[in-house]
């Protein structure tokens, strides 16, 4: 048995966790804050209850294969419900699509907005299913580490098939012409971290994941994952520590023997960086030992950062889904004003999730939980007063184009940006999503899950492979496990 230290308690802080106290290790999570979950934590105010960050439940066959590792299934912990409609679009005050759950009723959407194009999503999907199979069973479960990982037949036989130096703009507009099918494909997109035109088509695996898996939401809120995930590790072994932020990683010669917290020291045989990846290595770590330079960081190409806004209301809402995407304004615009010119945006799209319509347990009886969310530029900064703007932006036209009032209804309200991802996840740049899915930045061409210089020191999350998002990172960390285990078994 090893002594492991786990830094970060987010979703691949969870997943590496349990995944090496399951292969024998005695593990130690250490959290900087108060609450365990990373991003993904939640927090209950005035008789509401917030989930912080991710608010999509998409990809459930991931979780699923994690629960099994152990024996387990998602049901142990919490319930699914799949939503339908799985989401809404406004397109403008007259123009809402209601996204269907069924296939037969999405094939009709499609059809009656471009005829003919029902068949074409069939053969569109049938592409991405083969992205998804290849993408998400093989392609994300490799460290990363060498290029030989991918000299893999079903891998190399498959390379023009996954449409890998393809761009997505160009690959989708095969397919539709209508602007509005072809927002709704490159949605997913927006939070990939570039332009579609510069987003490899492999990508379409996302639509896949929206359109053929479905969107699905856990009962109580995005939390109950963290706390099964929390239980399972805890049953298994595993330890936590919060309110201990890691100060220092004191390297002797080529290993760290001992990590520093404030006000005391940590021992550990192996260590394993589930926080913000620029802040370990660059903050954490002596100079002599950082793999890359900040030169190197630099240079990354971040996914978007986001402004949130958390509110409560005493009254219900009409006209609203669960999940609400709001494309009354130009895309292409928006997008550029996050990846091309970074500032805050003219005419942003954003963002509006309702989760009291499916789940009664997160707002007082007759009230309604908001969730706002506007994607901006990394590394802006969010005065109060740019946030009391953006906020005036976004209800004038969430009002607007739902017809009801909805401000003076608004009894709490919590605002969420750069400055606050910084604080409170040392976020690169305030980034709220990770490292952009780039040609560039994908596979081997990521920041390494190894440092060389530290033959103990690994890493995982939405800053190295397999990507962002929640089901990407939860893959990370068990990607990180098995390396990190079979490190230790090779210096035993």
């Amino acid at each position: 048995m090893k002594n492991i230290a786990v830094i970060g308690s987010g979703f691949s802080g969870l997943a590496a966790a349990a995944c090496l106290a399951q292969k024998g290790h005695k593990v130690t999570v250490l959290e900087k804050n108060d609450h365990l979950g990373g991003r993904a934590r939640q927090f209950q105010a005035e008789g509401f209850t917030f989930d912080m960050g991710p608010s999509w439940y998409w990809m459930p066959d991931v979780f699923e294969s994690y629960f099994q590792l152990f024996g387990k299934s998602a049901a142990d912990f919490y319930t699914l419900k799949r939503l339908d409609p799985s989401y809404s679009v406004f397109f403008g005050k007259d123009e809402v699509w209601e996204i269907p759950a069924e296939m037969d009723a999405m094939e009709a959407l499609f059809e009656r907005i471009e005829p003919g194009s029902a068949l074409q999503l069939r053969k569109f999907l049938a592409e991405a299913a083969y992205k998804y199979e290849v993408g998400i069973n093989d392609l994300v479960y490799k460290p990363g580490l060498k290029l030989g990982e991918f000299a893999d037949a079903r891998l190399l036989n498959g390379l023009l098939k996954m449409h890998v130096l393809k761009s997505f703009h160009s690959y989708v507009r095969k397919y539709f012409t209508d602007s509005r099918l072809i927002r709704l494909l490159e949605f997913p997109i927006l939070f990939l971290g570039a332009m579609p035109r510069n987003t490899p088509a492999l990508y379409s695996l996302m639509n896949h994941a929206d359109i053929s898996l479905g969107t699905w939401y856990p009962m109580g809120g995005m939390y109950r994952i963290v706390e099964g995930m929390v239980d399972l590790a805890k049953s298994l072994g595993v330890e936590f520590q919060t309110g201990s932020p890691v100060s220092h990683l004191p390297v002797d010669g080529q290993f760290i023997r001992q990590l520093d917290l404030n006000g005391g020291h940590f021992p550990a045989d192996a260590v394993v960086a589930s926080a913000d990846y620029h802040h370990v290595e660059q903050h954490l770590l002596p100079a002599s030992h950082r793999r890359y330079t900040e030169d190197y960081w630099d240079k990354r190409t971040m996914a978007p950062s986001c402004l949130l806004f958390y509110l409560g209301l005493n009254k219900r809402l009409t006209g609203l889904q669960h999940h609400n995407l709001f494309f009354d304004e130009d895309f292409h615009r928006h997008a550029e004003e996050i990846y091309e010119t970074p500032k805050w945006p003219t005419k942003p799209l954003f963002y509006a999730c309702v989760p009291s319509l499916t789940d009664s347990t997160v707002a007082p009886e007759g009230h309604e939980n908001l969730f706002l969310l506007v994607p901006v530029a990394p590394n802006l900064e969010d005065p109060e007063e740019v946030r009391e703007k953006y906020y005036n932006l976004v209800m004038d036209r969430l009002e607007s184009l739902t017809g009801q009032s909805i401000r003076p209804h608004v009894i709490y309200k919590r605002s969420y940006a750069h400055r606050d991802f910084e604080s409170d996840y040392h976020s690169f740049k305030g980034n709220a999503y990770g490292l952009a899915n780039t040609l560039r930045q994908t596979a081997i061409l990521k920041p390494s899950i190894l440092n060389k210089k530290v033959k103990n020191l690994f890493y995982t999350g939405q800053l190295t492979v397999p990507g962002p998002g929640v089901p990407p990172s939860i893959i990370s960390g068990q990607v990180v496990a098995n390396l990190t285990d079979h490190y230790l078994k090779v210096q035993s």
